[in-house]
């Protein structure tokens, strides 16, 4: 199985990368955590020279394609794994659930049971979300952070949705900006991403 790979990105689009790997291309399909920081990355570069980067990936094999999934950091595809135990999930919508969601926020709603929010944050539908909270709880041990990581998001993304904003585009700038702790710069500085 193809566990970790290195490399030079060649190629970039909405959901997936093509990573150079010693002149091969792999193309892992990543979050969009992972390629909002690429966008940032190479917004700042001052020369054309590509940098190495690296990737967690998962081999999901099927009967006519090999998916590679990769993330940044091995909590991602930890969870990303865990999500795939979970029956109903396959690696599309575990993927969908970590690009819409911060990782904190994700393991907090599950630890805590809160279907409620894991739906508002994530996205995913409440049966779902119930059985992901029923089939994980006591996989995931006790996580960082603070309920008000959770209610905060709920109410950046209530708010831009009261502002006119639709709530799948809403939630990806909140998950852009999930770096900022403050509910008022992360709602200011999602509406720049928007306008």
């Amino acid at each position: 199985m193809i566990g970790h790979l290195k490399g030079q990105i060649i190629y970039q689009d909405l959901k997936s990368i093509i990573l150079d790997v010693s002149g091969v291309g792999y193309k892992i399909h990543t979050n969009t955590a992972s390629l909002s920081s690429l966008e940032r990355s190479e917004g700042n570069k001052s020369d054309k020279a590509q940098a190495t980067t690296e990737y967690w990936t998962y081999l999901a094999v099927r009967e006519n394609a090999l998916d590679l999934y990769g993330f940044k950091t091995r909590e991602e595809l930890s969870f990303f794994e865990l999500l795939l135990t979970v029956s109903g999930i396959g690696p599309k919508s575990a993927l969908g659930i970590l690009s819409v969601a911060s990782l904190q926020n994700l393991r907090h709603a599950v630890v805590t049971g809160d279907t409620a929010h894991l739906v508002k944050v994530s996205g995913v539908g409440k049966k779902n979300a119930e059985k992901i909270v029923l089939e994980l709880r006591d996989k995931l041990e006790h996580v960082g952070g603070d309920e008000s990581s959770l209610s905060d998001d709920i109410d950046a993304l209530e708010a831009l949705k009261s502002l006119g904003y639709g709530e799948r585009e809403a939630r990806e700038a909140l998950k852009k900006v999930s770096e900022e702790k403050n509910t008022g710069e992360k709602i200011k500085k999602a509406m720049k991403l928007l306008m």
